[in-house]
């Protein structure tokens, strides 16, 4: 039996095991996997390398509406070259909604950005920010038969935050349809009259964007999203989780049977808020949303990846240039941190960071690494098994690492559409060095080999979570 490509020697990794095994490689998909396989086009010598899937990061934010005079750094090209060289083989980003926009067309208009535009594989989550009976009627059905099968609401923001009546509304056309929910759960008049008397009292700096969103107005609004789930019975997933509180609402959720899920990210691992108070304003390249906590927040966030509580590690990747007027320096005529965009890069530096602060500390195993970056994000949005592990049938989207490598992240290293990395002097020992999707090498040996263009869009099933837990609306 002749394959296209054989990785040979490597150490092959998958949520559940880890052993020695070479890969056979057919069409773009794992053929065979044991010793001896044959021949190929193609031999990879993977001696000393570990084989894992391609990481799927599923919360990034990519060529989005970000306010007026405001820019993206990343367009589908620079993000998805960045993501490849992070390790990963998909991502899924948000074709985000505004008020007055026909989600349909919001979808369209994305998919136009993003064709022919990507190295590595796509899929869109929808973000609903105008909650009309013909989304509800017409739009949102239609689109999670079509493959859109996850979307997700604010509980803050100007033009996003939806009331308690729209979530409702939103959840119980999941409910109906078998989508996944996913929630940002922040108060967003606590987070008004806090940023409100910080400004009268001249505190403007963007150390203060965190005292505005302290853990308790994410505390409340993740105890709410779940109480509303639950009067829905519907699966939510909390995204970008910071800290001890939040995290302790989900685990009071998920241990009265509710079918509630977690997501946390790089920043709540290796941030605080003393990064947001830098000279000037330094802080700015720190802002997100919630902000970076304390260092027993960071504890916190650990325990829910180690504990299960956190299904997802994801980048919550929303990048902006810090050197420039579009991006997160604070438009002329503004004084505050109110107007310094929300959100900073992370696709890249994601996996390198679980891996050796996680991996390679003892902290969680390498089998909990691939199911934290790969396998459940394949499970929760509807990809598996075409995606996140390796076996026999599923894409071979390969990410080769050496997890002896040690690299000191710099802005210097980075491919993305940024100025910046929030992680600029973090040593890491574990590197991926190639990255392989449906077959073909994206990044091989450190260089970029494949073609703008190679990655596809990817039509999802309905998650294997979204299931009612069997109460009634």
């Amino acid at each position: 039996m002749r394959f296209d490509t054989i990785i040979r020697g490597g150490t092959v990794a998958t949520a559940s095991d880890t052993f020695a095994c070479d890969v056979g490689i057919r069409a773009g998909r794992i053929a065979a996997l044991g010793a001896d396989l044959g021949d190929a086009t193609e031999i990879v010598d993977a001696r000393g390398l570990l084989v894992l899937p391609g990481g799927i990061d599923s919360h990034v934010h990519i060529s989005q509406p970000s306010g007026p005079g405001i820019v993206m750094a990343d367009d589908f090209a620079s993000a998805t070259r960045s993501a490849a060289f992070g390790g990963n083989t998909m991502v899924l980003p948000f074709a985000m909604q505004q008020k007055g926009e026909s989600l349909r067309q919001v979808v369209k208009d994305y998919h136009a950005k993003a064709d022919g535009q990507c190295y590595i594989d796509v899929s869109f989550h929808l973000i609903i920010a105008d909650v009309t009976d013909g989304l509800l009627g017409q739009e949102l059905p239609a689109l999670v038969n079509d493959g859109y099968t996850s979307f997700k609401v604010f509980m803050t923001y100007e033009g996003l935050a939806l009331s308690d009546m729209e979530m409702l509304k939103v959840m119980s056309v999941a409910r109906d349809t078998g989508a996944l929910v996913m929630v940002h759960a922040e108060n967003y008049d606590a987070i008004r009259f806090l940023t409100d008397r910080l400004e009268q009292a001249g505190h403007t700096a963007p150390k203060y964007h965190a005292t505005s969103r302290p853990v308790a107005v994410e505390r409340e609004a993740t105890h709410r999203a779940i109480s509303l789930a639950e009067l829905i019975d519907v699966p939510v997933m909390i995204v970008h989780v910071s800290n001890r509180e939040a995290r302790d609402e989900i685990a009071r959720a998920r241990a009265r049977g509710l079918k509630i899920y977690g997501e946390t990210c790089p920043q709540y691992l290796m941030l605080t808020e003393r990064d947001l108070d830098g000279l000037n304003m330094e802080g700015a390249k720190y802002v997100c949303s919630p902000p970076p906590r304390d260092r027993d927040s960071q504890t916190a966030c650990w325990e829910g990846l180690q504990q299960g509580i956190f299904s997802l590690f994801s980048s919550d990747h929303c990048p902006f240039r810090y050197d420039d007027p579009q991006g997160k320096m604070v438009p002329k005529g503004k004084t505050s941190f109110r107007w310094v965009p929300n959100g900073m890069p992370g696709v890249e530096t994601r996996l390198p960071i679980l891996f050796s602060e996680g991996v390679g500390k003892g902290r969680i195993t390498l089998n909990e690494f691939v199911a934290l970056t790969a396998t459940n994000h394949a499970k929760t949005y509807g990809l598996y098994p075409k995606k996140g592990t390796i076996a026999v049938g599923a894409d071979a989207d390969i990410a080769l690492w050496d997890p002896k490598r040690q690299v000191t992240i710099s802005q210097s290293l980075m491919h993305g559409g940024t100025d910046y990395t929030p992680f600029e002097g973090v040593e890491v020992t574990g590197w991926p060095v190639s990255t392989m999707v449906r077959g073909k090498f994206v990044v091989r040996d450190g260089e970029l080999v494949g073609a703008l263009g190679g990655g596809d869009y990817v039509p999802r099933e309905k998650s294997l979570l979204a299931q009612p837990a069997g109460g009634n609306a």
